[in-house]
């Protein structure tokens, strides 16, 4: 906290965005109603979720991953979640543009452990993702429809559902209706077009959020579940989400995922409005 207020950024990556805190030294008390007004897109900044920027020993609620920097995000409804791949690579960019790290390859913490980062020439991150894990199928429905989809741990929760009805006809304006037997915690549901071989097209509605423009795990676990459709456990495609497009590559024992990491902007909250949350 300084004199002005309390220092934010403001970044997206394919148009997911995101409230970035630095907290280097621990000290804000980022509550979810704070988180919950910070998103607000009338009362507040208006973003997608807000990424707090803390030095890993001092998150003491997460999983020691022995790096420098945590990422501890949460949802726009001030929910925490585990891990969020368009958010990661604005972190990234946040560390590099603010010296925080050295050299263009580097190592963040987050709720589903460490994670490796690249920043490339051509000005996008590369980060890799984990081990992605599918589980068997479950059914959503969207305006009446049913639409079946495979379930995909990418680190959090996914439904990636192929389909051939095309997706920007789908109203997602309200969430999906799901099993709350099989995801007691909500879910994200990826409606998913194959256009060609390597090239998918895909909307979203993330738990927590609602409709986002784009979701970097969910483009994982599209792949995932276009992989499995052709019986396959590894390749990669190109995926075409309303922010933009994204790199996305399964191989054994892993995944990584490419694509722009923006800041367009940066400020200070005031005092009296976050006190007021």
């Amino acid at each position: 906290m300084m004199e002005e207020g309390i220092e934010f950024l403001k970044g997206h990556g394919t148009e997911n965005d995101f409230i970035l805190l630095p907290d280097l030294s621990g000290a804000l008390d980022l509550t979810p109603s704070r988180v919950r007004g910070l998103c607000d897109r009338h009362r507040g900044l208006g973003a997608d979720g807000v990424l707090r920027v803390v030095p890993g020993a001092l998150v003491e609620d997460a999983p020691p991953s022995g790096e420098d920097w945590f990422m501890d995000y949460r949802n726009a409804d001030g929910s925490t979640a585990e891990m969020c791949g368009n958010g990661v690579r604005v972190f990234a960019r946040y560390l590099i543009e603010a010296g925080l790290v050295s050299g263009p390859e580097f190592r963040i913490g987050s709720r589903t452990g460490s994670r490796h980062v690249r920043s490339n020439d051509d000005g996008t991150v590369t980060v890799e993702m984990g081990h992605v894990h599918c589980d068997g199928t479950s059914t959503v429905t969207v305006g009446g429809a049913a639409f079946t989809g495979i379930i995909v741990d990418v680190g959090n929760p996914h439904l990636a559902c192929l389909t051939d009805v095309p997706v920007e006809q789908l109203d997602l304006s309200v969430p999906p209706g799901h099993d709350p037997g099989n995801f007691p915690h909500g879910i994200n549901v990826e409606f998913v077009n194959v256009l060609a071989p390597g090239q998918l097209r895909m909307r979203v509605h993330e738990r927590g959020v609602g409709e986002t423009r784009s979701c970097g795990t969910g483009t994982v676990a599209a792949l995932a579940a276009a992989l499995a459709a052709q019986r396959q456990q590894i390749g990669e495609a190109e995926v075409q989400t309303l922010g933009g497009r994204l790199h996305v590559a399964i191989f054994p024992g892993g995944s990584a995922l490419t694509g722009p990491a923006v800041l367009v902007a940066r400020g200070w909250l005031g005092v009296d409005w976050w006190a007021s949350y």
